[in-house]
């Protein structure tokens, strides 16, 4: 009888990945530039999927709350997912592009777009979580997602999509894992209060790292977070939020294997194994011990007690 070879040693197992640790100007073109730029370095690296952080094209403008920002927002397919959608084409890369999507007049999301490799339209997510929290105005700006929690394929994984404030929601991640995601992107824009970082600084970091390998741990899934990096003060002045970030990948059992510094630009480069994942979820079966007959609660909004 012939065996076939292990799975170990099919090269179609692994998957190199990307992230793109920006920091922003106040140019939508130039950061649009930057973005394809990033690309093209990730794909020299050997990257076939590449991450780019929430709301790269433009400052963070929710720190405040004013109509003109709207127009910032574009269609999809539009500026941003044609320019990417070229690059991705071009490199034959998956990229996960986040876009402040018009999908009508005043009706805006928070948006990401899952460009295939060969530069179609694999996928869009749209924000589900919408934070309203001083300098995070996003409910002034963005309707909720309406599309749900999904995984979608492209030609090199199948891959979740998440964004920013997601990531504090273990349903979320779940919902997602359940669909076949084999990795987790969170396009995230997250920073210190420069008031606060001082005595709550450290704690927010590590509570932010702790929760998204969580994630991993408890999906046997791969994670990867792509934040924003720099201080960015809103127009007419103020503090403004000093970006943290502290990108990285970790495994399906929460191991970090790349991470970016707090301050600098950087490009995260990992690899994702699906035999490694595979082994995970052989000797930690999170997901065939769920006892969904128990979970009827989990749509309330809160248990009263009888």
């Amino acid at each position: 009888m012939v065996y076939p070879e292990p799975m170990s040693k099919q090269p179609s197992e692994r998957t190199t990945i990307a992230l793109a640790q920006m920091a922003v100007s106040k140019r939508p073109v130039e950061n649009l530039r930057a973005a394809a730029s990033w690309i093209a370095k990730a794909a020299k690296k050997g990257a076939k999927i590449v991450c780019l952080p929430e709301l790269f094209r433009s400052p963070y403008f929710c720190q405040r709350e004013d109509p003109a920002n709207f127009d910032l927002a574009e269609p999809i397919p539009g500026p941003t997912t044609q320019t990417l959608a070229k690059a991705a084409k071009k490199h034959r890369v998956a990229v996960i592009a986040p876009v402040f999507e018009r999908r009508a007049a005043g009706v805006y999301h928070n948006s990401a777009a899952i460009l295939d490799a060969d530069g179609k339209l694999a996928g869009l997510y749209r924000k589900m979580h919408i934070p309203d929290d001083p300098a995070y105005y996003e409910k002034y700006y963005f309707a909720p997602g309406d599309l749900g929690f999904q995984a979608c394929s492209t030609q090199h994984a199948r891959v979740g999509v998440l964004i920013c404030w997601d990531q504090w929601y273990p349903e979320a991640a779940r919902l997602t894992a359940l669909q076949g995601a084999e990795v987790l992107f969170y396009p995230t824009a997250i920073g210190w209060h420069p008031s606060e970082k001082k005595m709550h600084g450290a704690a927010q970091l590590d509570a932010w790292r702790t929760v998204q390998r969580a994630h991993a741990i408890a999906n046997g899934v791969y994670v990867a977070v792509a934040n924003r990096v720099g201080l960015e003060k809103p127009p007419g002045g103020g503090a403004g939020l000093a970006f943290w970030g502290g990108s990285f990948v970790c495994g399906p059992f929460g191991e970090v294997l790349a991470e970016a510094s707090l301050d600098k630009e950087a490009l995260l480069v990992a690899e994702i194994d699906r035999v490694r994942l595979e082994d995970v979820r052989r000797h930690w079966p999170f997901l065939r011990d769920r006892r969904i007959d128990a979970f009827g609660g989990i749509t309330s909004r809160y248990l009263e007690k009888a």
